[in-house]
């Protein structure tokens, strides 16, 4: 059948039936030429799976704090500054206090507002221990921005808030983890080397994201947290402000910034001296961080991509010298250039069209456990899946067009006379 088709003009359904024919002809060739195109197009599904599923997650995350919930801080920074050697415009710029919170909160445009201080430690029970995990020292409204609930146990009360009472409101993981069978409500524990009295078990929300190592391990009242550990005023405090309903993010954050430039006393030629940041900031942020990751991805992928359309580009002028014979017996039957051309960049493109798409099944499927194992829930990339199909197939096109346009320059004569 194979030879019937090769003796006559054939079609492009017909040479893509016989680009086929010949990859299972040579099974192991056209394996290892795929190779390459197979790496570089599941690198890439992988890393946009990951990538994918981490900014649904961090979207989701935004989405319980509220479209309209912003931070002020000290200095915003992508990268966290070193404490120990801050650039002056810095240093001279006055910390958060929880008097500034409490004014906010006063504001008729704002509905919520605390100090809150998001630090690293160890939660401690009878020689058990977990690995560092968050602490936040914050307020009973924890939940307006975090989401999740309560599933034994109570909130801090306004006595608790406003002396710093040695109290903790740990996660149902780490409860679990550190007291077993035994009831955790009313015992000591140590949390970062402190003692507290546990008072309530907190289930996170489902959708909420926490890379390794930054997963809420307790809630403590700030002002706890305040006099028991050492705060970094840049990197570690924020005010969490959430406006009334019906007032825009931009009407908030003017009356904020009014309110905090009165009471430090700044004239109207003077910068602020701190920062708001939004929740559309935070996310373009995030952004940032992950597309210059991503770019780096696809330049690795693009690497393999190249290497295995070169490999496609070797193997397929060796079909060529291989199938001299073939070539001048298909001219002698009439087949013009244009059908021996269209023959080999068909071969081309089946070689690494069907790289591609077991590329794609391997990447979306380490993607997918990737996700799993680090607790995220993400929908497959399905508009990059049909980009990497029609580039795999591309760079077959591509890659074969110098042994097809040498196949089919060949002399049916001295073709047929090649042994």
């Amino acid at each position: 059948m194979v030879l019937d088709r090769l003796l006559r003009h054939t079609t492009i359904d017909e040479n893509i039936a016989i680009a086929f024919d010949n990859l299972r002809a040579n099974k192991m060739r056209s394996g290892l030429t795929m190779l390459g195109v197979v790496i570089g197009v599941a690198t890439v599904m992988t890393m946009a799976s990951i990538v994918r599923g981490v900014r649904e997650q961090i979207v989701q995350t935004l989405e319980i704090a509220g479209p309209t919930t912003f931070y002020v801080m000290k200095v915003f920074s992508q990268q966290p500054l070193n404490p120990e050697a801050l650039p002056r415009w810095v240093r001279i710029r006055p910390d958060l206090v929880a008097a500034e919170a409490d004014a906010i909160e006063a504001l008729p445009e704002i509905a919520y507002a605390a100090i809150w201080a998001q630090l690293i430690g160890r939660l401690e029970y009878e020689g058990r221990r977990t690995q560092n995990l968050g602490v936040y020292g914050a307020d009973a409204g924890y939940t307006l921005l975090q989401g999740g609930h309560l599933v034994a146990g109570r909130w801090f009360t306004p006595a608790e808030e406003r002396s710093g009472g040695k109290v903790a409101v740990i996660g149902e993981v780490y409860a679990r983890r550190l007291f077993g069978a035994i009831e955790p409500l009313g015992k000591t524990m140590l949390v970062s080397g402190r003692p507290v009295t546990v008072i309530g078990v907190y289930e996170p929300a489902n959708n909420i994201f926490a890379p390794p190592g930054s997963e809420t391990g307790a809630v403590v009242p700030y002002k706890f947290a305040d006099h028991a550990y050492r705060i970094d005023p840049v990197n570690q405090m924020f005010i969490a402000v959430k406006p009334r309903d019906g007032v825009s993010v931009a009407s908030a954050e003017e009356a904020v910034t009014v309110l905090l430039r009165e009471r430090r006393k700044l004239r109207p030629g003077d910068g602020n001296t701190f920062d708001i940041i939004t929740q559309d900031q935070i996310l373009d942020v995030f952004n940032s961080i992950t597309g210059v990751f991503f770019t780096v991805m696809i330049v690795l992928a693009s690497v393999a991509l190249m290497v295995g359309g070169i490999g496609v580009m070797a193997i397929m002028m060796v079909s060529v010298t291989d199938r001299t014979r073939e070539i001048g017996v298909r001219k002698a039957m009439g087949a013009t250039r244009r059908d021996i051309m269209m023959q080999f960049l068909l071969e081309a493109a089946a070689l690494t069209g069907v790289g591609g798409m077991i590329g794609i099944v391997v990447g979306l499927a380490v993607g997918n456990a990737a996700t799993r194992l680090l607790g995220i829930q993400a929908s497959p990339p399905w508009g990059l899946t049909l980009i990497a199909v029609g580039v795999s197939v591309g760079i077959g096109l591509v890659f074969g067009v110098l042994p097809a346009r040498r196949a089919a320059r060949l002399d049916p004569i001295e073709a047929l006379r090649y042994e």
